[in-house]
């Protein structure tokens, strides 16, 4: 399988260092094709949303399987008005579509799967609903979209950011978000290219909780003292972080396991801090 990544990402790039060798071929896109240090065997191509190369045009068009971490604005998905024509003709392809479990808005805590109506009411949000539908609408093959939840990982954790002093432990009684270890999107990633046919599907750990836990655990663990506590009515954010805060939904991953069969190496923060911890991060 041919594979072509639009938008050479954190996840995605995670995904080819532990995937690539089930691929014969992978290139991607970049904005900035001059930082190749960490792109190794990957056919790097430059795309920022213009006109794209004919070079780049013909490798998406040959490609069996394409991975979407591109997100859309307001003008729609660059992707799509880039590359729809070839995309709708040719051979069948999969493409893995990755979204945001942000579109199921606010449930006031509550219990959320795919089958919940989405209730996007934010600009960034309406916009990941209506990229969902074009490159379902759109493609020639089987569009797998996985919505996704917090992504962290090797270098963006709590460990990391109680180190560089940037924490916060910000309280709104309530308030659950949830998580995803970089790990387990990329297994999910793998489950969707070999799956047969296309859907949708949560990307989420077992455990959704309130942020300030996940920094008082990782604190515990640096055997240091939690930021201290802020109530969120009087927090100074950006209006942007304050936006996550509208939305409190538990979101079930029960599909994912049941359909795309992922077991997840961390099915909560604390065994991924723990083994974070344990591979030095935060130190």
């Amino acid at each position: 399988m041919r594979l072509f990544i639009l938008g050479l990402g954190y996840s995605a790039r995670h995904f080819v260092r532990r995937f690539g060798g089930s691929f014969p071929h992978i290139a991607g896109t970049v904005r900035d094709p001059g930082q190749r240090d960490d792109f190794a065997g990957i056919e790097v191509h430059a795309f920022s949303g213009g006109s794209p190369s004919p070079e780049t045009v013909a490798r998406i068009g040959d490609a069996d399987v394409l991975l979407v971490s591109i997100p859309p604005g307001s003008a729609g998905d660059p992707a799509i008005t880039a590359f729809g024509d070839v995309l709708a003709a040719g051979h069948r392809r999969k493409i893995i579509y990755l979204a945001t479990i942000g579109v199921y808005g606010d449930h006031g805590g509550a219990w959320v799967d795919e089958s919940t109506p989405p209730l996007a009411t934010f600009d960034r949000t309406r916009q990941r609903l209506a990229a969902e539908q074009a490159w379902t609408d759109t493609v020639h093959g089987d569009v797998a979209i996985l919505r996704l939840a917090g992504i962290y990982g090797p270098g963006r954790n709590a460990l990391v950011t109680l180190r560089a002093g940037t924490a916060r432990r910000v309280i709104k009684p309530g308030q659950v978000f949830n998580r995803i270890h970089v790990d387990d999107i990329a297994s999910a990633i793998m489950a969707a290219v070999n799956h047969q046919g296309g859907g949708t599907w949560n990307v989420c750990d077992d455990e959704p909780s309130p942020p300030q836990d996940v920094i008082a655990y990782a604190a515990k663990l640096m055997n240091i003292a939690p930021p201290p506590e802020e109530p969120f009515e009087t927090a100074e954010m950006s209006a942007m972080a304050r936006s996550f805060y509208a939305s409190s939904a538990r979101v079930s991953n029960a599909k994912l396991k049941r359909e795309l069969g992922v077991a997840l190496a961390y099915p909560t923060y604390r065994h991924a801090l723990d083994a974070l911890w344990r591979a030095g991060e935060g130190r």
